[in-house]
């Protein structure tokens, strides 16, 4: 099995970035959602709620984050000093509010009020304790640093749907190449390149696999959740991928070889 893609989203629930490799540091894929979107209220906001911003583009320059809005143009992210607590999930954590060009922009294209903050260093948002015995962080991913997704789990998905759809619905990190249909299911530990990966929790997929990643539309005809839902739900919900946490900082890279050192 070999590493066959790799993604990073700088802001959560924005258009994802396929790389040839990354670096990983204490919060995952090094920049992986450091950078969210909240509400008047704090709330983070996602696709689920607004799927058209999944045309909202976004670019590594360097160290720094850029993201281009349809109708606005292209705004470089950067925080300022003044700090906000945001709820992500159920954690209320302390952030960095991001410029306002920024967030005016978005809000005109989202049509609500709408900032985007930035996580520190200083904020510890700890992963699900229930999954994970060490006091891990983790920046606003849903829940864990790392999804890892099997190519052939896709190709057997689409073989069942009158489109196919595209594995960056799913919104991994990492994709694998050269496994079987569903066989992260019995994985526990896989060791990519020099680096060791625990997989920690089936990953329960929601709406945001109907959203077209190219049109921010939610799809009428092509229905991978509600198609997924009749052979893959279980207790945990309905799955696809693997979350997972690292064990040592490091770099991976498109290609690199992937061992499971601990299946089930």
């Amino acid at each position: 099995m070999n590493v066959h893609s790799l993604y990073v989203y700088p802001v959560k629930s924005l258009a994802g970035i396929p790389v040839p490799a990354f670096d990983m540091d204490d919060f995952g894929p090094r920049g992986d959602r450091r950078w969210m979107i909240v509400d008047s209220e704090r709330r983070f906001v996602t696709q689920r709620s607004h799927p058209d911003l999944a045309r909202v583009s976004t670019a590594l320059d360097g160290a720094g984050v850029t993201i281009e809005i349809p109708g606005e143009g292209c705004f470089e992210l950067s925080p300022t000093a003044q700090e906000l607590p945001v709820l992500v999930w159920r954690d209320w954590v302390n952030a960095r509010i991001g410029a306002e060009a920024a967030n005016e922009a978005l809000s005109r294209f989202c049509g609500i009020p709408l900032r985007l903050v930035y996580m520190p260093e200083s904020t510890f948002r700890r992963v699900d304790a229930g999954r994970v015995e060490d006091y891990r962080r983790v920046g606003f991913a849903d829940g864990f640093p790392f999804l890892i997704t099997n190519l052939a789990s896709l190709e057997e998905l689409n073989g069942r749907l009158a489109s196919p759809v595209e594995m960056r619905r799913f919104r991994p990190n990492i994709v694998i190449s050269g496994a079987v249909p569903w066989q992260e299911d019995g994985w526990r530990t896989l060791t990519i390149g020099q680096t060791t990966f625990s997989l920690v929790k089936p990953c329960s997929r929601c709406v945001m696999t109907t959203v077209d990643p190219v049109t921010g539309v939610k799809d009428a005809e092509v229905q991978p959740l509600r198609t997924l839902a009749g052979y893959r739900r279980t207790a945990e919900g309905v799955l696809f991928g693997q979350n997972a946490i690292h064990e040592s900082p490091g770099r991976i890279r498109v290609g690199d070889s992937v061992t499971v050192t601990e299946p089930e």
